[in-house]
């Protein structure tokens, strides 16, 4: 089952990402983020974006969101989006299912275009991405140092709608139901 994500999520996100922040360069955090951290985060980022989890009878096997591309205004059309899965439930389509139901989300709201960040290599994240539809729209090279080790960044660009006339972004709390 694909749901928003509450405060109440968070020990269960955190424990998914601790080991992806620990031991592995797919992503630029050092130290693994607290469940009190995780709850502010999940709760500051649903004041305008989706963030969704994935739950199964073993509880939360992955999660989804999308944040603020930058802090710009011209910006706000544009999203950046994130999915992790637990290491059980990797390579069983959850990551597409979670994208579908979070690209949906931003569609509805009004977004236009949404960017992922890959490290590279990441051949299993890059064919989730491109597999999804995304494009590469450039590489920052050796931009953060992970696990003793210089590391690029690809990043990827999804046209989530046409935009001809936008209108503004509906904030995630005030979506109607589909």
């Amino acid at each position: 089952m694909i749901r928003p994500a509450t405060a109440a999520d968070a020990a269960a996100i955190a424990a998914i990402y601790a080991p992806i922040v620990e031991a592995r360069i797919i992503s630029f955090e050092t130290a693994a983020p607290t469940s009190e951290e995780m709850a502010r985060r999940i709760e500051t980022t649903l004041e305008m974006h989706p963030w969704l989890v994935f739950e199964d009878e073993a509880g939360v096997a992955g999660y989804a969101y999308a944040s603020p591309h930058a802090s710009r205004d011209a910006y706000r059309w544009s999203v950046n989006v994130s999915v992790y899965n637990a290491e059980r439930t990797r390579r069983r389509g959850l990551g597409r299912a979670l994208y579908r139901a979070l690209f949906e989300i931003l569609r509805r709201q009004g977004f236009h275009m949404a960017f992922a960040g890959i490290t590279l290599p990441n051949e299993a994240s890059v064919g989730l991405h491109e597999a999804m539809g995304f494009r590469p729209v450039g590489v920052y090279r050796e931009v953060g140092l992970k696990l003793g080790a210089w590391r690029d960044v690809g990043y990827w660009g999804l046209e989530l709608q046409p935009m001809d006339a936008p209108a503004e972004p509906i904030p995630f709390p005030d979506l109607p139901p589909a």
